[in-house]
This record gives C-alpha cells, sequence and structure tokens, in this order.
C-alpha cells in the first residue's frame, strides 16, 4: 500500500513515466523542445528534400549520423522523443546489417529534442575519411539511397 502512495503521490507532484527516447545525430542546432521534421536536404544519397527523418538507439550511429552531416557547424547528438511510428533504415537493415544491429531507425513524424549529449568521444579522422569516401564511391556509381526512392 505504501509504494502506491508514493506513486500517486509522484504523479500529482509531475512526475511522469519515462519515455522512450533515441539519438538523432546533426549538425544543425536545436534546443529542447523544437522538433525535428522531415523536408530538409538528406546529408546521404541524392542530397535531395528527405521524405524521413532519422533516430538510433545505439550512440555509435547517431556519432556517425552527426560525423557525416553536411554543413556548419559543430556535430551533435540529441535525444529525441518520436511523435509517431518508427520504422528499420532499410540502408543499414536491408544492405548492409541484417536484423538492424545498429538500431537505425526512420519516420515521416517529427522527433521532440528533450536533450542533447555533450561528451561523446567520435571515430578517427582515418575512420571518418574511409567512411565519407566509400559513401562518394556509391554515389558516383550511382547507387542511391532506399531512402530516396
Amino acid at each position: 500500500m505504501e509504494q502506491h502512495q508514493n506513486k500517486g503521490n509522484l504523479e500529482k507532484a509531475g512526475a511522469t513515466p519515462f519515455v522512450q527516447t533515441y539519438f538523432h545525430g546533426t549538425k544543425a542546432d536545436l534546443q529542447v523542445g523544437e522538433y525535428i521534421v522531415v523536408g530538409n536536404n538528406s546529408n546521404f544519397g541524392q542530397r535531395r528534400n528527405a521524405k524521413y527523418i532519422f533516430l538510433s538507439a545505439t550512440l555509435d550511429a547517431a556519432i556517425w549520423g552527426a560525423e557525416l552531416a553536411i554543413g556548419p557547424g559543430r556535430e551533435r547528438i540529441y535525444l529525441v522523443e518520436p511523435t509517431g511510428p518508427i520504422e528499420d533504415d532499410p540502408d543499414l537493415t536491408d544492405r548492409k546489417f541484417p536484423g538492424n544491429p545498429t538500431q537505425s531507425y526512420r519516420s515521416t513524424k517529427p522527433f521532440r529534442v528533450v536533450g542533447e549529449v555533450t561528451v561523446w568521444q567520435g571515430h578517427t579522422p582515418e575512420q571518418v575519411k574511409v567512411m565519407k569516401d566509400a559513401l562518394e564511391k556509391l554515389r558516383e556509381q550511382g547507387i542511391s539511397s532506399l531512402n530516396d526512392e
């Protein structure tokens, strides 16, 4: 009985249940409470207006997102909550990592920024160069992102 009373008191005090959060890597300068939405230029594939936005349950995948992001500004990793359904990112599940071990997802619905990871260790400059070169080679070969389709 005591536990139930404490739970009720917490809810009355404004406490809310924990909601699953994910990571989003970018160079965009965002504030808590802002939304990440579709329609911005993609960092990958044909780099046209993105139909999807991306998030990951792993910090490493978000670090790659931040490191590979195009544009000015510093690399950032945000904690985000999806506002609608999410699905596996087919570029990272079907083509490279069957079973989605990177826990990478996409959505057409906004993500709400709920925080920022301010301390994280990026990949080495050599690793980033290898990844960027591989992405450029795919682009030159006309191999597009499934997210462009």
